[in-house]
């Protein structure tokens, strides 16, 4: 994003910092992509509400023709409250999980939409509650894992999906239920290279190949997300053209496999909300400490945006790009450690993957100046949080050469709002 085109220290000043900027632009952009990859015969790209469920983001979602993937009973809710038509025929909203949680299995109820089992017990849970419908059944592949080893979304470690050597068992209990498994699901994430994101889809494909005789009444297969973003400067953008032509060619192969038509879903949300945020705080400070026999001191730039508004770099190591917007913008690069407000020593935005600090070259800021995090649209407003009773941070949607606030900062009010003191009946 080219940081010019924006009014950033305008939007400060009305809103305060930090706060995220969306460009709709990009998000427009990227969602067509998505849509132009699955426009041919069997295909479907379903949008992942986890990553970005903001109200403007689900619209244009389905303004290109998107289905939904949620993974709790409140995005089945901001989805129909989008405009997803429920239901499961078709099944344009799908609910994945591994445990049913608050209003999942009431809502999975209500408004019929297709259930996406990880765990057996789902099953279990489904019939008691008396659901009658189809299914769909995530199977753990045995391989795969995200980004960076901390995701770990398939292999003997990761808790997603019934394991590939158990399915059939599974598949009894959806018999003995009444429950047709219409849907087999997988997701192995990216990988550390962009490459190995290819490979995990090909090997799945294969296994999906594998499994579809013992589900006559599947009419799809789901290969889950993980589509890679580029988020360090220079990083080569994935070729989504070559991954559309993977997928045709899956298309050809399950069908094959199986007999009968096959049709293939993906479920991205990275990938078209990443590239389109900003996360935008204000410097405070410029300190330093020294080097003693504890280790070398370092320089610390201090910002008014924490964890607590994007944890990706607290909680795996995550690389976002980091810009400074003001006075101190056009001075040579030093290294520098980024930290944010929280009364924590994790809260550091220039860490690595082993969670070490990695400083940053940039240059030495004016306490004033803005600090731009970039690439920051997906699992950042979305796990954020009110740690240390701070609201979260308003967002702020640019569209036309206009501004929007599609979401407001918290106050404090908002923060007690659910509090009580109630007496409880035994």
């Amino acid at each position: 994003m080219d940081l010019a085109q924006y009014p950033l220290h305008a939007l400060a000043e009305q809103v305060g910092t930090p706060f995220y900027f969306y460009d709709a632009a990009i998000m427009d952009r990227k969602f067509a992509e998505l849509a132009a990859i699955t426009s041919g015969p069997g295909l479907h790209c379903r949008y992942a509400v986890k990553a970005n469920p903001a109200r403007p983001v689900l619209e244009t979602a389905r303004r290109h023709g998107l289905w939904i993937d949620a993974v709790s009973g409140n995005e089945v809710l901001r989805a129909k409250a989008a405009g997803f038509p429920m239901g499961h025929e078709p099944p344009v909203v799908m609910y994945t999980a591994d445990v049913f949680r608050d209003n999942a299995l009431r809502v999975v109820l209500e408004e019929g939409i297709l259930p996406n089992v990880g765990s057996p017990g789902m099953i279990r849970e489904l019939a008691e509650a008396g659901y009658r419908g189809p299914v769909a059944m995530r199977i753990n592949p045995g391989f795969g894992h995200g980004h960076v080893q901390a995701c770990d979304t398939g292999g003997p470690s990761s808790k997603h999906g019934i394991w590939y050597e158990d399915h059939l068992a599974a598949k009894r209990m959806a018999d003995e239920a009444g429950f047709p498994v219409v849907t087999l699901h997988a997701h192995v994430g990216t990988g550390p290279q962009i490459r190995e994101f290819d490979e995990n889809m090909k090997k799945l494909i294969a296994l999906f190949a594998h499994l579809l005789p013992h589900y006559p009444e599947v009419t799809a297969v789901n290969l889950g997300g993980g589509i890679p973003h580029p988020y360090r400067p220079g990083a080569p953008a994935y070729p989504l053209e070559e991954y559309g032509a993977l997928l045709a060619d899956g298309v050809r192969q399950l069908t094959a496999a199986a007999e009968r038509p096959i049709g293939i879903e993906i479920e991205p949300g990275r990938y078209p909300v990443a590239g389109m945020a900003l996360l935008v705080a204000r410097v405070t400070d410029v300190k330093a400490t020294r080097t003693n026999e504890k280790g070398p001191g370092h320089q610390f730039i201090m910002c008014d945006a924490g964890f607590n508004d994007l944890v990706r770099p607290a909680m795996y190591g995550s690389y976002h790009h980091i810009s400074i917007v003001g006075k101190g913008a056009g001075r040579e690069p030093e290294p520098f450690v980024v930290a944010g407000p929280l009364c924590e020593s994790g809260d550091v935005f220039t860490r690595d993957d082993r969670e070490l600090l990695q400083p940053r070259p940039l240059p030495r800021p004016e306490p004033g100046d803005l600090l731009v995090l970039h690439d920051a649209g997906a699992y950042g407003a979305a796990m954020s949080s009110n740690y240390v009773s701070l609201g979260r941070v308003p967002q702020v949607l640019w569209e036309n050469g206009s501004a929007r606030l599609i979401a407001r900062r918290e106050t404090f009010e908002d923060l007690v709002r659910r509090e009580c003191d109630e007496p409880i009946a035994l």
